[in-house]
């Protein structure tokens, strides 16, 4: 690969009372990747963004390298159903907020908030500058968080789920201007939703308990089960029909992971 590699881990595990979340991950991530992360639920995809976002203690090494040298250079779209609507504060409060790492706690300028406005326009929201967030829709405030995790101009992106709660047209223009976004950043996005991700994603990284990647989106049956993936591939033809891997994985018994249309 000829990108420029900014994170390197190494030997990576995680525990949670005494269970195995991740084993022996060994995989890099590179300046111009969109990778999508997919696996059964349970599987530690969340706990990979978070060991990456250094949220939860983990053994083996992390390396970020290059322009990757600290947490303020990477943006955050975490579960929107984490997120509280019912704190007072506006969209453009809310995306400046994504400017704590650098600034503290300490007050905002006008410089600030030309960069979040910058922001919002960017994600096509700069009209509801002014709004509470508890005013917004789905899809409105899934743009201000994204706004708010790309203010500080990161080298790399992780989003969690982000198509949940919006609708279809806007998960559309969301993926959509995520490939925009990659001309700028890395990005890695986690989804339950394999068919949708695989249209717009460079590469697929699957987990559970361990990490596998392949190089392209494109997913076969055989290659999800040699990757240790219980995944249902959905085909479309002339007659719809899916095919379904069945197989034990780290102590797993007859996972499937299901895709949602």
């Amino acid at each position: 690969m000829n990108s420029k590699e900014i994170i390197r881990i190494e030997n990576l595990g995680v525990q949670y009372d005494g269970q195995t979340a991740l084993r022996d991950v060994n995989i890099s991530f590179y300046a111009d990747d969109f990778v999508g992360i997919i696996g059964p639920n349970g599987g530690g995809k969340s706990t990979l963004v978070k060991s990456i976002m250094g949220l939860i203690p983990h053994s083996g090494t992390i390396s970020f390298l290059g322009e990757v040298a600290g947490k303020h250079h990477i943006g955050y779209l975490p579960q929107q159903n984490l997120f509280d609507k019912s704190f007072p504060i506006s969209v453009l409060e809310l995306v400046m907020s994504g400017l704590q790492a650098d600034k503290g706690f300490g007050r905002y300028g006008r410089e600030d908030k030309n960069k979040a406005l910058a922001a919002l326009e960017k994600v096509g929201i700069k009209h509801l500058a002014s709004r509470q967030i508890g005013e917004l829709s789905g899809g409105e405030l899934q743009r201000a968080l994204l706004g708010r995790a790309i203010i500080s101009e990161p080298r790399l992106l992780i989003l969690d789920e982000p198509a949940n709660f919006v609708d279809n047209q806007f998960e559309n223009e969301l993926y959509n201007l995520l490939r925009e976004l990659n001309s700028q950043m890395a990005i890695i996005i986690v989804s339950h939703d394999v068919g949708t991700i695989t249209s717009f994603v460079k590469s697929v990284v699957c987990v559970n308990r361990t990490v596998h990647r392949h190089p392209t989106a494109e997913l076969t049956p055989e290659l999800l089960e040699n990757y240790h993936c219980p995944i249902q591939v959905i085909s479309h033809g002339t007659v719809p029909h899916t095919v379904l891997a069945h197989h034990h994985h780290g102590g797993i018994q007859n996972s499937k992971f299901k895709l949602q249309n």
